[in-house]
Order: C-alpha cells, then structure tokens, then sequence
C-alpha cells in the first residue's frame, strides 16, 4: 500500500517537472520576443528621429510623400511599444505564475 502511494507521489512529481519543463522553455521565447521587439523600437525611434532632424532643418515646403512616411513611421512605434508592454506584461504573469 505505502509503496503504491509512494510511486503515485513519484509519478505526479514527474508530471510536474515535465510541466515546469514546457512553461520554462515557454518564458524563454516570450524572453527573445521581448528582445526582439526591442530592438525593432529602438530601429522604429532610430528612424523617427533621424526624420525628425531632418524635418527640423528643411525650408517651409510641403512633402506630402515625406510627411505620410513620417507618420507611418510613428505609428509603427506605437505599435511596437504597445506590443512590447504586452509581452512584458504575458511575462510578469507567467513568472508570478511559476
């Protein structure tokens, strides 16, 4: 009786590290995904304020082309730092949970 509850107890440890395993290996891609969209916002910024400058040293004429580039840009921004909080947010709950 005490060695069949003991197997059960060794089994469902088993699981239980087969689970910690797979949860690991989960927080350490959101862990790249993070890093990755990172460097994509530091790029995005990069590029936004390299525009910025040259906007700032331009005489007063319109570039409609330039201006609409400008503001995708700055959308993808926003977008990337939205998508980064998110991530980082996925991986505060998921280190809270392990």
């Amino acid at each position: 009786q005490n060695e069949k509850e003991l197997q059960d107890v060794v089994k469902q440890q088993e699981e239980r590290m087969l689970q910690l395993i797979d949860k690991s290996g989960e927080v350490t891609r959101l862990n790249g995904e993070v890093s990755q969209l990172k460097r994509s916002l530091q790029r995005a910024e990069t590029e936004a304020k390299v525009l910025w400058e040259e906007m700032r040293g331009q005489e007063p004429k319109v570039d409609t082309a330039y201006i609409q580039e400008r503001v995708l840009l700055r959308q993808e921004v926003d977008k990337l730092r939205l998508m980064l909080l998110e991530k980082e947010d996925e991986n505060l709950l998921l280190s809270d949970k392990y």
